[in-house]
């Protein structure tokens, strides 16, 4: 299966805390300048970011404050383990 080259032009943030939000949320999504200012923000908050395309295909047709669907809890949840490790890393 090919893969698509990731769309520069498109990104989206989530927002999910552990113990208190059910699923995570699209809280940021957008094209062109908003993309970049989503992507500027991240890294300089230290906010891992995922270039996977078909992700972020399926995420942006979620609306603001929608909870992602169930058929995408099994990867954004290897995604959200994959951080929690980084950041214990970096911690310990």
């Amino acid at each position: 299966m090919r893969r698509k080259k990731p769309d520069p032009e498109r990104a989206v943030a989530l927002k999910y805390e552990r113990g208190r939000d059910p699923a995570p949320r699209v809280t940021a999504k957008g094209s062109g300048a908003v993309a970049a200012k989503i992507l500027e923000l991240a890294r300089k908050h230290g906010v891992p970011i995922e270039k996977d395309p078909a992700l972020l295909d399926a995420l942006y047709r979620l609306d603001l404050n929608e909870e992602i669907p169930e058929e995408l809890y099994r990867v954004v949840a290897e995604i959200l383990a994959f951080v929690y490790r980084m950041n214990a890393l970096k911690r310990a």
